[in-house]
């Protein structure tokens, strides 16, 4: 496995985007799709969080 790919799914778990270590060693298998979704609203949320309003 590619050392970039270790590294990546290493931050991932740090970052508590990965609640499971086991995902560690399968990183060259396709992954479900659940999975990538959480991921991807795990992403939105930390990069674009939602307003709140100051009113």
């Amino acid at each position: 496995m590619e050392a970039w790919k270790v590294e990546l799914g290493q931050k991932a778990l740090e970052a508590g985007m990965l609640k499971d270590p086991q995902w560690l060693d399968r990183l060259d298998e396709p992954m479900p799709l659940w999975v990538l979704l959480e991921l991807a609203f795990a992403l939105i949320e930390k990069l674009d969080p939602p307003t709140v309003s100051y009113d």
